[in-house]
């Protein structure tokens, strides 16, 4: 094997596999990571082997292509995959290659077609991916055993999920765990109300630690912690969980907490976890002031107080309110960039402009995560230094230690 070498602060980075392996065994424990995980190229190469290309992947919503021959793509380390609605309403995601030489078929992120048509050479595909037609061919050609590729794709409660594994972990773990909790909400029957990606300068797994620790919410979250209790989890009262608990009953919402979170080799990348918390007395929902910003959600009744944490598989993460619900997906860009892609969910039924204001929809999240944005950037700048070293994690980052110890055991050869 070549090794690929890049120059950073005087020192060359590349690691062979026996190199990879001594860091992964000798991590202290409850330790932030080795700087080579975020600066190495082929530690990145195997994040994206090893992790994305076979997890579970956040890829969009069903209401983003109602109708048949709707579609978007979903892209990822160079690799495209078209989300189509097929003629018997099936989702399908077929890899943006044509079958003939290889040119990409769809060239813009989303549209509406009755067939694909690459605009290389005509090759014309059916919205299930099989070819359909190509033009002065050869008499012997037959086009019955050519299709484009595909990749596994599930649906859960209106939420699309994509893996490119070829024998990924079942969905029907993430199903059969969350199905029951995430019912109430309906998210089958809501829509998207608007969708924004930032782009942030630093490798993909510090913005994930971030994302997994509310321990930096207090200092550099103002806005969300005056209404959220997981900012200070010592604050708040077991009675006032028990409250809100009690009231989501009612309100037709689960009160369980179910979690199976950062799996070994045998559901590798089907994770999922419910949990839902307490905000603080006179906030009801995310929002600037507290108050709702939408209708309710699906089969929800009324405001109990309470919110809720969502994982499914390792790298996608949502925020469920009784109005809205907040989905994160962080996708890696390259080495030391990544992106954070925010969909913001509301009840189907409702009208822009009438039953919700965008701006003020978005406001909390929005500000919130250019503020992420601001301290992971920040973080990436003194990894980077020749003076970092790994420092312990506090009680309160003890999921970022879950995902550091499972994200060690996956990335070791």
């Amino acid at each position: 094997m070549t090794w690929l070498l890049i120059a950073f602060d005087g020192k060359e980075t590349a690691l062979n596999k026996r190199a990879i392996t001594k860091l992964v065994n000798t991590h202290p424990p409850k330790t932030a990571l080795d700087q080579a995980f975020y600066t190495d190229v082929d530690i990145y190469t195997r994040d994206i082997e090893e992790i994305y290309l076979k997890s579970w992947l956040y890829a969009g919503h069903v209401s983003e292509i109602p109708a048949i021959g709707d579609w978007f793509l979903f892209e990822l380390a160079g690799e495209s995959v078209i989300i189509v609605r097929s003629d018997t309403h099936e989702i399908n995601a077929l890899v943006n290659v044509c079958r003939h030489r290889g040119s990409r078929i769809c060239l813009t992120a989303r549209g509406c077609a009755r067939k694909l048509i690459c605009g290389y050479h005509g090759w014309t595909y059916e919205l299930d991916g099989r070819l359909r037609n190509a033009a002065h061919m050869q008499k012997t050609f037959d086009k019955s055993g050519i299709a484009l590729k595909k990749i596994h794709v599930e649906v859960l409660e209106g939420m699309i999920y994509v893996n490119f594994g070829a024998r990924p972990a079942s969905f029907e773990v993430i199903r059969n765990g969350l199905t029951e909790c995430l019912r109430s909400y309906r998210l089958d029957t809501a829509k998207v109300a608007h969708r924004q990606t930032y782009s942030i300068d630093a490798n993909w797994k510090l913005a994930v630690e971030n994302y997994s620790e509310c321990y930096h919410c207090a200092p550099a979250h103002p806005e969300y912690t005056r209404g959220h209790s997981l900012a200070k989890p010592g604050a708040h009262s077991e009675a006032l969980m028990e409250e809100v608990m009690q009231r989501a009953s009612a309100c037709g919402l689960s009160d369980k907490s179910v979690s199976r979170i950062y799996l070994d080799a045998e559901g590798f990348g089907a994770d999922y976890a419910y949990e839902r918390y307490p905000m603080w007395q006179g906030h009801i929902t995310g929002s600037e002031d507290g108050q709702a910003v939408a209708p309710l959600l699906g089969d929800v009744s009324d405001y109990d107080g309470g919110t809720t944490d969502i994982q499914i598989g390792p790298v996608n993460f949502a925020l469920a309110y009784c109005d809205h619900v907040v989905i994160y997906r962080f996708t890696p860009v390259s080495l030391d960039r990544s992106e954070c892609d925010i969909t913001w969910l509301v009840n189907g039924s409702a009208e822009e402009g009438k039953d919700y204001d965008k701006e003020r929809l978005a406001w909390l999240w929005d500000v919130t995560t250019t503020a992420d944005k601001r301290i992971i950037e920040s973080n990436a700048k003194g990894i980077k230094s020749r003076y970092y070293k790994p420092g312990p994690l506090a009680h309160m980052e003890d999921y970022t230690w879950k995902f550091i110890s499972w994200y060690l055991r996956a990335i070791k050869p």
